[in-house]
């Protein structure tokens, strides 16, 4: 039997074959504008296997402290009906639709009112310091995480916790031993959008942590300074590295079955 493809879908089809192709040819032309033996030379050099280092650990940290958030906002959200709601969820989007350099020129006036200045005082010192370079990746990232977890918790079922409670069980003892097993591929998935936005976050990180090599330097931020320089190589190739982690956590999200 021939198949027959309708007009509407072919233009469809086309039009999403365009895109794919122009984001496979900016990576292909990337990836080939380097050798891999300047590849390794250049992640070689001492300043950048340091930001890659602490890329690693501050966007491991903001995954977890991103998850510890977006679990309870995100049942919340899905879960209860209050007054306001709708205000609610659009302010805490409110870090997805602000321009990035402007999230870090407001946590950058927040710590110099007289209530920043006192947490800095009591606690640590968040202002172009690494503690900074988490709390800028933490305050995107976590934006991303919350929507992941409502959209989990809006596709499971309220059912097998009502169940629960109906055997004795506390609303915070059902979701604990019910809700939370079933949500942990949401979790999952959560965890590592924020890993991932964290990962490729510049513009709150430059203005409120800083670029300073071997401090506050992270990968994004080292690609702006190879630039600065008109090191071409060495932007290349953290760049290339960036894509590869992008890619690895897209594809655990996907075969952990979840949507990102």
């Amino acid at each position: 039997m021939k198949l027959r493809v309708s007009p509407f879908w072919l233009s469809l089809a086309v039009v999403a074959g365009l895109y794919l192709l122009f984001l496979v040819a900016m990576l292909v032309a990337t990836a080939g504008y380097t050798t891999p033996g300047k590849l390794i030379e250049a992640l070689g050099k001492r300043e950048i296997q340091h930001s890659i280092f602490l890329s690693l650990i501050t966007c491991t940290v903001t995954a977890l402290l991103s998850l510890l958030l977006a679990v309870p906002v995100g049942y919340l959200l899905a879960r209860a009906r209050f007054p306001g709601k709708h205000w609610v969820e659009a302010a805490l989007d409110i870090p997805i639709v602000l321009p990035p350099m402007v999230m870090g020129l407001c946590l950058l006036i927040l710590f110099q009112t007289g209530f920043g200045k006192f947490i800095e005082s009591t606690t640590v010192t968040f202002t172009y310091t690494v503690y900074g370079v988490v709390l800028a990746q933490f305050t995107i990232g976590a934006a991303f995480a919350v929507r992941t977890m409502r959209h989990t918790f809006d596709h499971l079922s309220s059912r097998p916790e009502d169940v629960a409670m109906t055997l004795g069980c506390t609303r915070a003892r059902a979701v604990w031993l019910v809700t939370l097993p079933a949500a942990r591929r949401g979790m999952f998935a959560a965890a590592s959008v924020a890993w991932a936005r964290s990962l490729g976050e510049f513009g709150p990180i430059l203005v409120f942590a800083g670029a300073t090599r071997m401090k506050t330097e992270v990968l994004p931020t080292t690609v702006w300074l190879e630039l600065s320089v008109g090191n071409l190589e060495a932007a290349v190739a953290v760049s290339l590295l960036m894509v590869v982690c992008a890619i690895v956590v897209l594809a655990a999200v996907k075969w952990m079955g979840e949507e990102v």
